[in-house]
């Protein structure tokens, strides 16, 4: 997920650009509409209610995309290790505040299967990769380039995550990806153009870039624990991210200034990647995997914009051509159609879901609409759709 910590729900599934989420959600709006005009005034009103999860995963976008030129205002403050263990530590903060008064609220529980033992490799594997080193390398590399050149960079990790899977992980690839990735390449060029000086300066973009690496191993791992509860998964993922990270600065001598910026870090952290994950959640139940990537894709464009009005950043004419390049290579994979015959072996499984797609026909006592978890068995069926590597579909090629 997809951001730092974002975890399994959209694994496999390439992130977007803001043209297709216009065009999606103007096609969303035409479908309520229909319904409105054909069901009457009944489902007008329920039919309103769905415009809601529209708001979360806009709220979810904005909220992650502004983590990036806050980040470059704390960082001037506070050692980047420091900064990145702080940021995790606000998230569980935040995710663990929600869950205590989700339970308060509510005793329903639809979250997700909790962890299992067998999982914990995989989670060891998550907080290394993207809760230490991805965050650590993200703050280095905010301390020596803009925050609209690294907000732009954020794009990558759609491309690594889809790379990792296809070399590790044995995904299908279409020409579309490798275009893509030219596509970024080029734009990841641009960006290192520091046109103040009259040179090229590889170090901060590269440093991102690592960040981008090691978030789409964090995403590849992450899919193999993505039927298990996302908000448990992401507590446990900031407090010992976290923990670790304080503890590596303080080894280091990068002592941290208990002053205003500590406790605005924690925020940050609390806001753009706790509540960010929780409402992105909520815009899952109600979007979908891939509607939800699209809309979210536009965090790294709200953290380009921030940074252009808030820290005044004219990085100069590579603007132009990294916009249209970045633009181009997350449109080439955002459209990319995998579509052909496959075959589900029969399993039985626990995990959130619903009953609008093809693959969870179960029957229920009564009519059940909202998201729920229990173990339900899959029925072997070969059939014809399109699909991304989603948990169903994780078949060889």
């Amino acid at each position: 997920m997809t951001g730092p910590i974002r975890v399994g729900w959209q694994s496999g599934i390439p992130e977007a650009f803001s043209f297709n989420a216009c065009v999606l959600f103007l096609k969303y709006l035409i479908e309520i509409r229909n319904d409105q005009n054909e069901d009457g005034r009944k489902q007008n009103e329920e039919k309103e209610l769905n415009k809601q999860p529209l708001l979360y995963i806009f709220l979810s976008a904005a909220l992650f995309g502004v983590s990036t030129p806050f980040a470059k205002l704390l960082v001037k403050n506070i050692p980047p290790v420091a900064l990145a263990g702080l940021l995790y530590l606000g998230a569980f903060l935040g995710l663990a505040l929600y869950s205590v008064v989700t339970r308060i609220v509510s005793s329903e529980k639809i979250s997700g299967a909790d962890l299992k033992k067998e999982d914990l490799p995989w989670l060891c594997g998550a907080v290394l990769s993207g809760g230490v080193l991805a965050p650590i390398a993200l703050m280095f590399g905010l301390s020596r380039i803009s925050g609209f050149t690294a907000s732009l960079l954020l794009n990558l990790e759609g491309i690594f995550t889809a790379i990792i899977a296809v070399f590790f992980f044995k995904e299908k690839a279409g020409k579309r990806l490798w275009l893509a990735l030219l596509c970024m390449t080029a734009a990841g060029i641009f960006l290192t153009w520091d046109s103040g000086r009259g040179r090229f300066n590889f170090l901060g973009p590269l440093l991102v870039t690592l960040s981008m690496i090691c978030w789409g191993i964090d995403n590849n791992l992450t899919r193999n624990i993505s039927e298990r509860n996302p908000i448990q998964i992401a507590c446990i993922k900031g407090l010992v991210a976290g923990v670790i990270s304080i503890c590596l600065a303080y080894a280091l001598g990068m002592g941290i200034r208990w002053d205003l910026s500590f406790l605005y870090a924690l925020l940050l952290g609390s806001f753009s990647y706790g509540l960010s994950l929780v409402l992105f959640i909520k815009a899952l139940e109600g979007l979908g995997s891939f509607r939800t990537g699209v809309f979210f894709s536009l965090a790294p464009f709200v953290g380009a914009i921030i940074s252009l009005i808030l820290l005044r950043e004219w990085i100069g004419w590579v603007m132009f051509p990294s916009v249209v390049l970045t633009i181009t290579g997350v449109w080439l994979i955002s459209t990319e159609k995998h579509y052909h015959a496959h075959l589900h072996q029969e399993t039985i499984h626990t995990h959130l879901h619903n009953h609008h797609d093809l693959h969870h026909t179960h029957k229920h006592e009564g009519i059940v609409h909202e998201p729920h978890i229990h173990e339900h068995r899959h029925a072997e069926v070969y059939h014809t759709h399109s699909h991304w590597p989603d948990t169903h579909h994780r078949h060889e090629h």
